[in-house]
């Protein structure tokens, strides 16, 4: 296991590399070129310099988080050969540079929904929140400024302005698309590009959809071991795989998420490990990494890691908003260190008990 930080670059970043080189354990970040739209070729050039200003800090670039799927591709139009196309070009020069690791997802119109960014607590911290009976009540283009509003100022990944400004476009264009196409869409991505990822060695791993069930009757087909395995199946090949998301499983009380790391063992590529509270259907907040903080028991999950042999990147997934930190949300330094010293700590912990 290797423990990293998403990092989003040092125009986009509150934290600095300098601050993540100071983890102790952390060796490494998972970062992407963030302005770049989807569909947009990554350059070579462009990927070095990130490579490059990742290692001058004293890091490695474990892998990159996301190459953005065009909607295209999602729906399945005509166009999304050309979008395939570009998207292999990128993975190329991923690959030259010496990067084989890419995290992405395949979510319709956003990556990731929550009612409320900063939920103050008892302790005085903030967390993202969900709660289905506000999101059932809101109009999703107003929910869509809400976020934008509320963000801090600062660009959340997967609500982008240029897809916020498409927002009421795309909802129109996606209701030809249910779970079913959708998975089949999927697998035509993933089956054209599958030769290249073979060819340099480039593991793909699918983040799990956020929350684990539909969201304004938009399709969500990565949600429970049922349909993942599904994934896995209909390319069974050892470069398509999962990045297992713990927080984005865990919103939904029956996924049994150390069982499903034993499962997909060989499949998972990456993990992002946080916790989250349960507050009733379809109701949850964010919660310190510690597994009494929270509904998840960390302890299990890092064991079933280890368990497997997990040797690829983990990495503290959302934070609280701790100590007057000024960040985007979900994203500060302090929490994100706390959860990586720790879960660093069970690792340490699980891996001294089993030498015995």
């Amino acid at each position: 296991m290797k423990m990293t930080l998403r990092w989003f670059g040092s125009k986009y970043d509150t934290v600095t590399l300098e601050q993540i080189r100071q983890i102790p354990g952390c060796v490494g970040v998972i970062a992407t070129l963030y302005g770049t739209k989807p569909g947009e070729v990554w350059s070579r050039e462009a990927i070095k310099a990130m490579k490059e200003e990742i290692e001058a800090a004293g890091l490695e670039l474990s892998g990159i988080e996301s190459v953005n799927i065009h909607d295209d591709i999602k729906i399945g139009l005509p166009t999304r050969e050309q979008y395939i196309a570009n998207y292999i070009e990128t993975l190329e020069n991923l690959a030259k540079e010496g990067i084989d690791l890419v995290c992405y997802n395949f979510m319709p119109v956003f990556d990731w929904t929550r009612s409320d960014l900063a939920k103050k607590r008892t302790d005085g911290s903030t967390v993202l929140s969900y709660d289905q009976e506000l999101i059932d009540q809101i109009n999703p283009d107003i929910m869509f400024k809400e976020m934008d509003a509320n963000s801090g100022g600062f660009i959340l990944p997967g609500w982008e302005p240029d897809r916020l400004a498409r927002v009421k476009e795309l909802f129109e264009i996606y209701k030809g698309v249910d779970e079913e196409k959708l998975f089949q869409n999927l697998i035509y991505f993933l089956k054209s590009i599958m030769p290249t990822c073979e060819k340099y060695g480039i593991k793909m791993a699918i983040h799990m959809d956020d929350p684990a069930w539909s969201v304004f009757g938009l399709p969500r087909i990565v949600n429970n071991k049922e349909n993942i395995q599904r994934i896995l199946d209909a390319v069974p090949i050892m470069n398509n795989g999962i990045t297992l998301c713990t927080g984005s499983l865990g919103s939904n009380p029956n996924n049994d998420i150390p069982d499903m790391i034993r499962s997909f063992k060989g499949r998972i590529h990456f993990g992002h490990v946080r916790n989250l509270i349960h507050l009733g259907p379809g109701q949850f907040d964010e919660a310190a990494h510690l597994s009494t903080d929270g509904s998840l028991d960390m302890f299990e999950i890092m064991k079933a890691f280890y368990e497997i042999g997990m040797t690829g990147p983990i990495r503290p997934d959302h934070g609280r908003m701790i100590w007057g930190e000024k960040a985007m949300p979900g994203y500060g330094l302090y929490d994100r260190a706390l959860g990586a010293t720790y879960l660093n700590g069970l690792w340490e912990a699980i891996k001294k008990s089993h030498e015995k």
